[in-house]
């Protein structure tokens, strides 16, 4: 049960009667245990708990490494840990320069409020994550949306801006890989797109990172070098730590340090979070095996969709389309009661109207599992028509 689950105090009825409202419509959320076989994490490696970070963080705490900073990064906060992981990510990426934030979230927000400026143009794919249009309201540039995975559509708004006598510097942003929808987006049209303008592409790699690129780098590694790129890696997902990195120009960087409020502001990452995740980043370089692992997990996992009437899909996101809240509420609810921990995803995480349930592939499951799953998902759906 969520601990604001209670009745309350009264001078809060109506935050108590908007929380009433959302239940009625089938979109009130509530915090639950871990319980079940794993489709719904974002561990697309199975490093979370695995024996190799447990490793690394007993050999970071036995070198002496803290388990908190203490301040800003640019009070006493800036620890060893989080400089060699940025030298060492830069490295990994391929990137000019890495700067180590707490986690994906504030990563968005700072690249997004600190880095356009007033008199540019941020031009965001419609479905880009929440933590970018956060970024966006609290920035000084222009915003302006295009369709989904339409890079015609992109330049097209690009073009209507300067048509309209817009003279500052665009930024186009889209995630690599989208996290609900499970699709990926043409990174390659889109970076001609910004390469047309001189534009400014930025890339959230936060679900690509670990499984894509020659050795987990994201799906952006290998464009065209002649364009700005600027990109962000979750850690807490395929890395199984936590944080993000921001990989940038180092002047772009810089700029994060000086503008963006929420680094600047911040209490500094765990020193230990960045030790566990520079291993994590090891592991990438030298064991291959553990994308094998993942992909053979999600080939197995697409075919058993597509056996059971699912349709195609290309990812490990297998997000299964149901429409209604409530429907996706309950089929979810049966799975779980079958021991599948799978959760639907309501409105406004996704579009009116397309509810859905969310499968996420992952090593933490095995391949009986994942046949179980949608057979007890196809069995569900017959009873319930």
């Amino acid at each position: 049960m969520s601990p604001a689950a209670g009745q309350g105090r009264p001078g809060f009825a109506r935050h108590a009667e908007a929380l009433d409202a959302l239940g009625a419509r089938g979109r009130r959320r509530a915090l639950s245990p871990r319980a079940g076989r794993d489709f719904a994490s974002n561990d697309y490696l199975g490093l979370a708990a695995s024996e190799w970070l447990r490793d690394a963080a007993r050999e970071a705490l036995d070198r002496g490494v803290a388990t908190g900073s203490g301040g800003s990064r640019l009070l006493r906060g800036n620890d060893a840990e989080h400089e060699a992981l940025e030298a060492e990510a830069a490295a990994f990426f391929e990137a000019p320069a890495a700067l180590y934030m707490g986690a994906g979230f504030p990563g968005n927000v700072a690249i997004f409020s600190g880095l356009p400026m007033q008199g540019d143009l941020v031009l965001f794919d419609v479905l880009v994550h929440a933590s970018a249009h956060d970024g966006m309201r609290l920035g000084r540039a222009d915003t302006a949306s295009f369709a989904h995975n339409d890079a015609g559509a992109a330049r097209d708004a690009l073009k209507g801006w300067r048509a309209k006598g817009g003279m500052g510097r665009v930024w186009i942003a889209c995630e690599s890989l989208y996290s609900m929808e499970g699709d990926l987006a043409p990174l390659t049209d889109l970076a001609a797109v910004a390469a047309e303008d001189g534009a400014v592409l930025v890339v959230d790699e936060a679900h690509a990172t670990g499984l894509y690129g020659d050795r987990g780098q994201g799906r952006a590694h290998g464009l065209d070098a002649s364009v700005d790129l600027v990109t962000l890696h979750t850690c807490g997902k395929a890395l199984g730590s936590a944080g993000g990195l921001v990989c940038a120009d180092p002047v772009l960087i810089d700029t994060l340090v000086n503008r963006a409020r929420n680094f600047v502001f911040s209490t500094a990452p765990s020193p230990l979070d960045a030790a566990i995740t520079r291993a994590s980043l090891r592991l990438l370089a030298e064991r291959p095996g553990l994308r094998d692992a993942a992909w053979d997990a999600i080939r197995h996992a697409h075919e058993a969709a597509r056996r059971a009437g699912f349709g195609d899909f290309e990812t490990q996101i297998l997000p299964i389309l149901i429409g209604e809240d409530a429907e996706a509420l309950a089929l979810a609810s049966a799975l779980q009661a079958r021991g599948h921990d799978v959760r639907a995803i309501r409105p406004p995480t996704v579009p009116r109207g397309t509810a859905r349930l969310r499968v996420s592939i992952t090593p933490n499951v095995s391949t009986a599992e994942i046949d179980a799953l949608f057979a007890d998902l196809g069995d569900i759906r017959k009873v319930a028509a």
